[in-house]
């Protein structure tokens, strides 16, 4: 029997066969990880043309309907997570690529943005390098209680950080284009416009789905209305904030701070700005990056694949 050949994508970290069992899909195919990641698409297509089945780990390789038309060999996408916007499904179901997703789980990116709106706060990172080359309170810390959070989009996760804001309370206050004054006390939060929002947050931090309409729904003008002690928290998708203009107001000390898991490009090029600012506190879009997380995306990898390629084995 022929076997089927499977990519597996963008494993960064080198530990998709620590978390599931791959030996059980032998007999039915060839599986191979790949580590590193390729920006190109002609690169992409060039690595990808062999395989009949591609496993995504989340938007860290977009499958567009351009990359997508040059894989005649393409049969299945699996992806991480209950949806990814990075594929073009219209794109795949015309080419009758089959794609299939696994579960999700949530809390990563709500212990994330708490972990680096309290890191960047606290001068955390500062304070344990300063630590390590043998000084000893080098930085003063800011505090959580009584100042203001602001959250730009109060959707599932917004409301979970609004509910953790309350243990330190600080004063909730929220604004998306949908947003109402009801919506917002549901989710406990204050409604706000969103000139407002800008203005009087002392920490801003961002839960917004990307789109269109959305990319860019921080941009240069609501930047210039944040305090000069206040911080930026982006844990969602980088485009949401426009790049530039958020690298030029912390290059000018226009605000404390962001702190930033998610990024325009991914990863970040070596020379990128936001790897040098001394006021910017960043992570590798870790939010989702866990390990019971990992667990399930492996393992929910291998069970799609065990129940897709007996049905569909090659003679």
């Amino acid at each position: 029997m022929q076997k089927y050949k499977i990519a597996v994508l963008d494993d960064y970290q080198d530990v998709a066969k620590s978390y599931a069992d791959w030996t059980v899909l032998s007999e039915y195919a060839d599986i191979k990880i790949f580590t590193d990641h390729l920006h190109q698409e002609n690169e992409i297509v060039n690595r990808l043309m062999p395989f009949d089945i591609i496993c995504v780990m989340r938007e860290r390789t977009p499958l567009t309907a351009s990359l997508l038309i040059q894989l005649p060999n393409l049969k299945l996408i699996v992806s991480t997570g209950a949806r990814n916007r990075s594929i073009d499904l219209v794109a795949a179901e015309k080419l009758q690529i089959e794609v299939r997703n696994t579960g999700y789980l949530g809390h990563g990116a709500l212990e994330l943005t708490w972990a680096l709106l309290m890191a960047i706060a606290k001068h955390i990172p500062q304070e344990n390098a300063n630590l390590r080359a043998g000084g000893w309170q080098h930085m003063v810390g800011n505090d959580l209680k009584g100042k203001t959070l602001g959250i730009l989009g109060l959707g599932n996760l917004g409301a979970q950080v609004a509910a953790v804001a309350k243990v330190f309370e600080m004063d909730v206050i929220a604004w998306s284009e949908n947003l109402t004054t009801e919506k917002a006390e549901a989710g406990g939060a204050r409604y706000v416009e969103k000139k407002t929002l800008f203005e009087e947050s002392d920490y801003l931090t961002v839960h917004m789905v990307l789109s269109d309409r959305s990319k860019g729904i921080v941009g240069a003008d609501d930047l210039a209305l944040m305090k000069t002690t206040a911080y930026l928290i982006n844990t969602s998708r980088g485009p949401l904030v426009d790049e530039n203009a958020l690298i030029k107001c912390l290059q000018e000390n226009k605000i404390a701070g962001a702190a930033l898991d998610v990024f325009d490009k991914e990863p970040l090029d070596a020379d990128h700005p936001f790897r040098t600012l001394k006021n910017v506190l960043a992570t590798p879009h870790i939010g989702f990056v866990t390990q019971d997380t990992y667990q399930l995306f492996f393992n929910d990898i291998v069970k799609v694949l065990e129940e897709w390629l007996p049905q569909h084995s090659k003679n």
